[in-house]
């Protein structure tokens, strides 16, 4: 008699079965660390973000009121500051248009006046909520990110990140 090598169709139905539970417990972890490494990288880009506005604001390439005092920038003027190309960005190409792994970037500006500092306020949210992130993320002028962890949006009364 001729012996027939080879598995049967039980032993491979227990190989697929126990691949697919290990793919069940590990896929939900995947999809976590995805979204730690999107926060992270939020906070990183808003770390950037102010820095690059207090470099903008110092070379002055734009001051509204004349008086000296060098007014923040967009998002696309930091990584174009003299619309011309001519000048290194202060970011990269993606973060000045707004989004990057997963957060959507918004700048509000507020020009220089006689009575007034020039202000800005940038605020990262999370393209996807539940999916890219749920860190929502502030910072103005005076530097200090601030973060929610509950989905709500982050303002300069949220927590400081540390």
């Amino acid at each position: 008699m001729k012996k027939n090598t080879g598995f049967t169709l039980i032993e491979l139905m227990i190989v697929v079965a126990i691949i697919a539970i290990i793919a069940a417990i590990a896929i939900p972890n995947l999809l976590r660390s995805r979204m730690s490494a999107n926060e992270a990288s939020a906070a990183g880009a808003m770390r950037t973000l102010s820095t690059a506005e207090v470099q903008f604001q110092t070379a002055a390439f734009q001051d509204a009121n004349a008086d000296g005092i060098g007014d923040y920038g967009t998002l696309v003027q930091l990584g174009n500051p003299d619309g011309g190309g001519a000048t290194p960005p202060f970011i990269d190409t993606v973060l000045a248009g707004g989004t990057k792994q997963g957060y959507t970037f918004t700048a509000v500006l507020t020009a220089g006046t006689a009575a007034a500092n020039p202000a800005y306020t940038i605020v990262a949210a999370p393209s996807s909520p539940g999916r890219s992130g749920y860190r929502q993320y502030f910072v103005d002028e005076s530097g200090v990110i601030r973060f929610t962890a509950n989905g709500t949006a982050a303002t300069v009364a949220s927590v400081p990140l540390n």
